[in-house]
């Protein structure tokens, strides 16, 4: 029986791996000889949040519990990736699967595909191909050498393949597969408009008007710089006065933490405290429009027709440009109010770039076939 193991550390990661997980599951249960099934197991790093702060996504989104869980919380880059290492290397020594899957560009997945490789276990990178070039975020170093380790490169978009192919990485390494951040909006947006909204979302939570803003803001090169995050903290001040609507800010803890080293205020601003994922994901489908410095954010509203300005110079999610559905602000107020006017004149009748919501089935086949059929 062959065996997977799926490596995750952040919220963005579970919620874009889940569609992988349960078309493993899918899989599994439609096969009656269980030594032809691919069994699974969780491993989770703790990178960021502690695995008990990070347990009701798992519950949410009714996905298995983590088999080990290395809580290895937030440090320097160094010391996160170290730790993740001897950590994860001693559960793939104990556990010895045939794969290792990672998603996405954290520390996590770096550790993650490093301590496989040396291994010597094939490693699978789901969202491979993103690039933004610019070497200066962490995450775009963790996607280069991640992307270059891995045996199974399971890229979102034909542009992703072909950032791919430009690095030498061999074509039958990659599979076009769409991008499951599509599955995961899809199978998890009614399980959201079901849910019970909390107090604090009933204020502004109501499809028929679209009466506020949404915003997201968490990056280290944005939160960690005054001027950058004084820079964007006024452009959505002058966006609440120039539209006369909330503009919500679900804080993240260390953003807020870095507002009062700072001293900004935020004035005009509806600063509201962290969201479980499926309150975010409906109060996001019925924005007016989304401003953030989040790449899964860019991709969700993207799907949901949410017009979206990025807070950043650059993006590794061009196809959100190039359909339409999102603008780059920077971080200087006058920039952020004015790609907010030009993007709301646009309307929201772009195609969706990232696929059919059918990117998890792909991969598990794609893997399937690589081991029952080829045999690695």
């Amino acid at each position: 029986m062959r065996r997977i193991a799926i490596v995750l550390g952040t919220r963005p990661e579970i919620i874009k791996m889940s569609p992988v997980i349960r078309a493993l599951d899918k899989y599994n249960s439609l096969i009656t000889d269980y030594r032809s099934r691919i069994t699974y197991f969780i491993l989770h790093t703790g990178q960021h949040y502690s695995y008990n702060l990070d347990r009701v996504f798992f519950e949410q989104l009714e996905l298995p519990q983590p088999k080990y869980n290395l809580e290895v919380g937030s440090g320097t880059h160094a010391e996160e990736t170290g730790k993740m290492l001897i950590g994860i290397e001693k559960v793939l020594l104990e556990e010895k699967p045939d794969v290792v899957l990672v998603e996405g560009d954290t520390n996590s997945v770096l550790a993650g595909a490093l301590a496989a490789a040396k291994l010597h276990i094939k490693v699978g990178h789901v969202e491979a191909g993103l690039r933004s070039y610019d070497r200066r975020m962490p995450e775009e170093l963790n996607r280069i050498l991640t992307d270059h380790l891995s045996d199974f490169l399971f890229a979102p978009t034909e542009n992703a393949r072909d950032n791919l192919l430009k690095e030498g990485i061999p074509e039958e390494k990659i599979f076009v597969t769409g991008n499951t951040i599509v599955d995961a909006v899809f199978q998890n947006l009614e399980m959201a408009k079901e849910k019970q909204p909390i107090i604090e979302l009933n204020k502004f939570d109501n499809p028929r008007t679209r009466n506020y803003f949404l915003v997201t803001l968490h990056r280290q090169e944005n939160v960690d710089v005054k001027v950058r995050f004084e820079g964007i903290i006024k452009g959505l001040e002058l966006v609440a006065k120039e539209f006369g609507l909330p503009v919500v800010y679900p804080i993240h803890p260390r953003a807020r933490k870095m507002m009062m080293e700072f001293g900004l205020k935020a004035n005009g601003i509806e600063l509201i405290e962290p969201l479980d994922y499926l309150s975010f994901l409906r109060l996001e489908a019925d924005a007016r429009l989304v401003l953030t410095d989040s790449g899964g954010v860019q991709e969700e509203a993207c799907i949901l027709g949410v017009p979206c300005v990025t807070l950043r110079d650059n993006t590794e999610r061009p196809e959100t440009l190039e359909v339409g559905s999102n603008v780059l602000a920077g971080t200087k107020a006058e920039s952020i109010l004015s790609k907010t006017k030009e993007i709301l004149n646009r309307g929201n009748k772009w195609r969706n770039p990232f696929g059919d919501g059918k990117a998890g089935e792909r991969i598990v086949k794609i893997l399937v076939d690589q081991i029952t059929v080829k045999g690695f």
